[in-house]
C-alpha cells in the first residue's frame, strides 16, 4: 500500500473536525438558551401589562443573566453571535428593557448596558413601540391622561430615531420594515389618543352646561 502523498492531512482534518464539535455543541446551546430567553422576556412584558412590577424585573433578571451566558457563549464563533436565533434572542431582551424602562418613567438602557448590537438594539426598539401602544389602549379604557400622552410621546421619538437610520437592510438587521410598522402603530395611536382627547373634551363641555341648568 502506498504511502500517503500529503501526510499532513489527517491532522488538519482532525483539527477541523474538533472546532466543528466544539461550534456545534456552543450552537446546540446557544439556540435553546435563546429560546428560553425570549420566553423569559415575554413574561416579563406581560407582567409589564399588568403593572405587576416585581415579577417584571425578575423575568428581567432572568433575562439578563441568561442573556449574558448566550454571549459568552457563542462570543468564540463570530458567525453564531451574528446567526438570527441569536439575535432575535438579543432584540426581544432589549423589547422588554426597553419597554420596563418606559413604562416606569425611568431612563433607557444603552446598548453597550445590555451587551446587544447596535442593530438588534434597533429592531427591539422597533418593537417595543408596539408594547407601548398596547400600553396606551389599555390607560384609554380609563379616559383620556396624561400617561396616554407620555406613552404616544415616547413612541415619536423612537420613530423620530428610527427613521434617520437609513441605511441598507444588510447592515440594520431589516430596520426599514420595522420602522414602518412603527410608522402605523404610531398613526393609529395618535387617532386613538386624539378621538379620547375630543371625548374628554366634549364631556367636560356637557358638564358645564349640565351644571348651568341644575
Amino acid at each position: 500500500m502506498n504511502a500517503s502523498s500529503l501526510p499532513e492531512l489527517d491532522g488538519i482534518a482532525e483539527r477541523i473536525r474538533a472546532e466543528f464539535v466544539r461550534k456545534n455543541a456552543a450552537r446546540d446551546v446557544a439556540v435553546n438558551q435563546s429560546r428560553e430567553l425570549i420566553r423569559y422576556c415575554s413574561l416579563s412584558i406581560r407582567a409589564c401589562h399588568r403593572d405587576d412590577w416585581d415579577e417584571a424585573n425578575r423575568q428581567l433578571a432572568l433575562a439578563r443573566n441568561l442573556a449574558a451566558e448566550l454571549v459568552a457563549g457563542v462570543a468564540p464563533f463570530p458567525d453564531l453571535t451574528f446567526t438570527g436565533y441569536t439575535q432575535d434572542a438579543l432584540k426581544e431582551f432589549t423589547e422588554a428593557n426597553v419597554t420596563l424602562a418606559i413604562a416606569r418613567g425611568e431612563a433607557l438602557p444603552t446598548p453597550s448596558q445590555l451587551h446587544v448590537e447596535p442593530a438588534a438594539y434597533l429592531n427591539g426598539l422597533a418593537e417595543a413601540a408596539g408594547e407601548l401602544r398596547r400600553r396606551v389602549m389599555d390607560k384609554l379604557r380609563a379616559g383620556h391622561n396624561a400617561e396616554c400622552e407620555r406613552l404616544l410621546g415616547a413612541m415619536d421619538d423612537i420613530y423620530d430615531t428610527l427613521v434617520i437610520m437609513d441605511f441598507p437592510d444588510a447592515i440594520t438587521g431589516g430596520l426599514r420594515r420595522n420602522t414602518d410598522m412603527v410608522r402605523g402603530v404610531l398613526e393609529r395611536t395618535r387617532a386613538d389618543v386624539t378621538m379620547s382627547f375630543k371625548e374628554a373634551k366634549l364631556h367636560e363641555a356637557l358638564d358645564k352646561i349640565n351644571q348651568k341648568f341644575t
